[in-house]
């Protein structure tokens, strides 16, 4: 051993039990369905079922979000909060778990509604699913800083959570589409398959809650959270590598959103086969059941920031192949996308377990020289992660309405279930540029933005 391993076990060297781990990977899969279904469905809900036109659509999804990038922080405050006087976060997360009521109202849009009203009652409960989520995410997320465990050990948690969150969205984002009714979706069949994955969620979050649970019986940081309310979000905001990890997390939360919502279009109108929807969903999330062990094998060997620098590369050279559509071939297409989902998995993975290296550097005593903020004192898991899920949520409402703009500039025609309007060429143009140009303009930002984080480096060899 170095002189860097020789430190107390119980400090960084800690090795999570693997059931207690499963136990907390669990949460994801019931947040799976819901990060997936209403950013693969929604929108296309939205205009071809509920006939609302793809600006009001684009707004739908986007003007609840909103409301997260306050309401994400808060709740951050009130899951530190809770861990002070409680000594954990249990209670939010229970709250967390009417997700799923949400889930269901939210595809249970009444037979008499179109248009606007139909867009109203989308939002009313976008709203709520997304308040009910915050409580149970924000606490969730914060559970690795929370324990004592290491730089490696935190990436191997996530990995167990990356697993199993690709579990729920392979198996969220394949069974909407069929739930559904297929080609011949209609609204009973949407409202079937909310209230089919609701259950499959509520059940998900409580193992969850339970898992962490174990894992805090386990490992906890004993250590009360720090500063809250405003002051605590004014040392995270101050927080120089938490910065650009931000910035760099909702340029490709932006652009892996905007990929999904674009899926069922780009089936559909450029390779003309909306059952396709399904297959590339699956070329899109499965690459990440076999790789995301192999992005933990990467990152303990380079690093995660060099790591996640390759992930997004690549997902930018995936995403240029798409932009050629059909004269590319199926087969090329289809391993695009695959490309695309090998980076994806590396892009859940490591800025997730970059997080609480970033939250554990300013919290530490040595936090001036850390974390570079030149603050003293700690600030809770919560807050930060508050303000990371908000950059999430954001993102998410971002790529679809981004997708909507180039609709809507395209002329998009929206219509109802059973009806097929003749697409003018430019609506078809933003249906295929709009899914590979413009996502590969969005990554190479968030690449930019991402090699302005130097703290890897020195989290590598400190914990």
């Amino acid at each position: 051993m170095t002189g860097l391993d020789r430190r107390p076990a119980a400090a960084t060297d800690t090795t999570l039990p693997r059931g207690p781990l499963a136990g907390f990977a669990s949460g994801s899969l019931g947040m799976g369905v819901w990060v997936t279904v209403p950013g693969l469905l929604l929108l296309y809900f939205l205009t071809d079922v509920l006939a609302v036109g793809p600006w009001l659509a684009g707004l739908t999804l986007l003007l609840p979000k909103i409301a997260d990038v306050l309401l994400h922080p808060w709740v951050g405050h009130r899951a530190d909060v809770e861990q002070t006087r409680r000594g954990d976060r249990r209670r939010l997360l229970l709250i967390g778990c009417a997700l799923p009521v949400a889930f269901a109202a939210l595809f249970a849009v009444p037979g008499g509604l179109t248009g606007a009203p139909a867009a109203a009652w989308v939002a009313v409960f976008f709203i709520a699913g997304n308040l009910l989520f915050a409580a149970y995410q924000v606490p969730y997320l914060a559970t690795p800083a929370d324990l004592r465990i290491g730089y490696h050990e935190r990436t191997r948690l996530m990995a167990f959570r990356m697993v199993v969150l690709t579990l729920g969205i392979l198996v969220s984002g394949l069974l909407a589409p069929l739930l559904t009714g297929g080609d011949a979706a209609t609204r009973g069949g949407y409202q079937r398959m909310g209230v089919v994955l609701a259950v499959g969620m509520l059940v998900a979050m409580l193992v969850g809650v339970a898992g962490i649970a174990r894992l805090r019986g386990s490992a906890a940081d004993r250590t009360p959270a720090g500063h809250g309310g405003w002051r605590a979000l004014r040392i995270a905001l101050h927080d120089r590598q938490f910065r650009w990890l931000v910035a760099a997390y909702l340029a490709m939360s932006t652009t892996t959103h905007l990929v999904l919502a674009g899926v069922p279009y780009y089936a559909e109108y450029e390779l003309r086969a909306p059952g396709l929807t399904t297959v590339l969903v699956a070329a899109f999330v499965a690459p990440a059941l076999l790789v995301t062990p192999a992005w933990l094998v990467v990152a303990r060997r380079v690093g995660k920031q060099r790591a996640l620098l390759g992930a997004q590369g690549a997902f930018a050279l995936g995403s240029l192949v798409l932009a050629v559509g059909r004269p590319a071939g199926l087969p090329v297409l289809v391993a695009a996308v695959a490309v695309l989902g090998v980076a994806f998995a590396g892009m859940q993975l490591l800025p997730f377990s970059m997080l609480p290296d970033v939250i554990r550097a300013a919290t530490s005593t040595d936090a001036g020289t850390a974390s570079t903020t030149g603050a003293t004192g700690a600030t809770g898991a919560g807050t930060y992660t508050g303000v990371w899920t908000a950059t999430e949520a954001t993102g998410a409402a971002l790529g679809p309405y981004a997708y909507a703009l180039c609709l809507t500039v395209g002329g998009f025609v929206a219509s109802t279930a059973g009806e097929s309007p003749v697409q003018p060429d430019a609506a078809l143009a933003a249906v295929r540029y709009g899914f590979g140009l413009l996502p590969a303009v969005a990554m190479l930002a968030a690449l930019l933005l991402q090699r302005r984080y130097t703290l890897d480096a020195t989290a590598r060899t400190t914990s």
